[in-house]
């Protein structure tokens, strides 16, 4: 994902917090911030020491930059957002990965069903 498409400063990250809404199902919490004048949307990824090392932590950071990746085409442009992975995250495939990301998301409002 290009750097354009992530949310990477602390200073975005607290805006989506402090001004959003929380999304979450069993194995992920979206904050999603809408910002019409976006041309397209932006992604933070967060996953806390809670779920594993540091090795299980980037395995399941990348399984949602794949799902992000394959749900693009799908996710509204004019949203900020962040995903944080839940303990329960941790064993998921990546094909179930991309499937709780689906059904948070369209919790969310940001894909539609």
């Amino acid at each position: 994902m290009r750097k354009s498409y992530r949310v990477k400063k602390e200073k975005e990250f607290q805006n989506v917090f402090k001004t959003g809404k929380s999304f979450a199902n069993k194995r992920f919490i979206i904050y999603k911030y809408i910002s019409p004048e976006q041309s397209h949307f932006r992604v933070g990824i967060s996953v806390s020491k809670k779920v594993g090392n540091a090795v299980t932590r980037n395995a399941i950071k990348r399984k949602i930059r794949q799902g992000i990746f394959e749900l693009s085409s799908e996710i509204r442009s004019d949203i900020d957002f962040i995903v944080i992975a839940r303990p329960l995250a941790k064993g998921l495939t990546t094909a179930e990965t991309v499937s709780n990301l689906k059904h948070v998301l369209s919790l969310a409002q940001i894909i539609q069903k």
